[in-house]
């Protein structure tokens, strides 16, 4: 990116990212982590003046205060899809362009849905620390739950959605969705209300954007999903009412959670830890080594393209 007669970009690093995608950071820009500073205010006093693009990821974002420290900002090149934890009016009125990496974590994110529906309603989990544990012969797990053949709801039919839906035709599953709005083209049963498609499904996956930070998944959804109902997060965990998951999964008015996204990360409440009929995942959805390197390789692109002075391809 730069010539021996132009002097380096400075970007900041809030997370680490792929080691071939952090080699080419450091050779095309003067890099700072803030991630790894024992200060990390006194780095941002130091470097913030010059800092002209970010490098975060969908969950971790910038915040304004962070953003404000930065008045030569260009960028926030998000390594995701999710731009809920920027805001992303006050990027524009700074000027400021947010980008993204769509498209690539589709498969990986449809995947991990697929494996914590099968994780937790086979009780995968228990079964594991049963046989490393030297139980097995000793103690009698509960029957698990069959997977073909359920009746699956799945909350946010985009791309995400859509995948999770054909792999789940593979299964047999029954599926209906509930959206924005209807989209007949993909043949499956809209349902406009969430309570009433929690009430009508064994499964109910959450794949929609937490744009409007609201947990729609309240008290009276899992209500609804009821006692031999299970709750799927591969999306956002402030779409859950957290606390209410807990007592419904404490007192056995829903059957069980896969979580991959919680509301504070990396802070899990130690009921989530502490229940067997939850599988927990370290929101590591897309967490494969072909998907992060692709979506490294857009970060570059975007950062590439903006500090020419163009347009980035991938502007949220």
């Amino acid at each position: 990116m730069n010539n021996d007669n132009t002097a380096p970009v400075d970007l900041l690093l809030t997370q680490p990212v792929p080691d071939a995608i952090d080699a080419q950071l450091v050779q095309d820009y003067r890099v700072h982590r803030l991630y790894q500073h024992d200060n990390p205010q006194q780095l941002l006093n130091e470097v913030g003046p010059r800092i002209r693009g970010v490098v975060t990821g969908g969950a971790k974002g910038l915040s304004n205060a962070l953003m404000d420290q930065l008045p030569a900002l260009q960028i926030i090149a998000i390594s995701g899809i999710g731009t809920d934890a920027v805001d992303l009016r006050h990027a524009a009125a700074r000027g400021v362009h947010v980008t993204t990496t769509p498209g690539v974590l589709t498969d990986d994110v449809a995947d991990m849905a697929i494996g914590l529906i099968i994780s937790t309603l086979r009780r995968l989990g228990e079964g594991e620390r049963l046989v490393r544990d030297g139980l097995w012969g000793t103690v009698n797990l509960p029957l698990a739950r069959k997977v073909t053949g359920i009746e699956l709801g799945i909350v946010g039919l985009g791309q995400v959605g859509q995948a999770i839906a054909r792999r789940a035709a593979a299964f047999d599953m029954r599926i209906a969705y509930n959206d924005r709005r209807e989209k007949p083209e993909y043949g499956y049963r809209f349902v406009a209300d969430l309570t009433e498609l929690a009430r009508s499904v064994d499964v109910l996956v959450l794949a929609a954007s937490a744009d409007d930070g609201k947990a729609i998944v309240t008290a009276q959804v899992l209500e609804a999903l009821g006692p031999d109902g299970y709750l799927i997060n591969v999306a956002r965990g402030k779409l859950v009412d957290e606390d209410a998951l807990v007592e419904a999964l404490r007192e056995g008015r829903i059957a069980g959670a896969g979580l991959d996204v919680f509301v504070d990360e990396p802070n899990v409440p130690p009921a989530l830890r502490d229940l067997h009929q939850v599988s927990l995942q370290p929101h590591r959805a897309s967490a494969t080594l072909q998907t992060r390197l692709e979506m490294g390789r857009m970060v570059l692109q975007n950062l590439e393209a903006c500090l020419r002075g163009e347009t980035p391809p991938n502007c949220a």
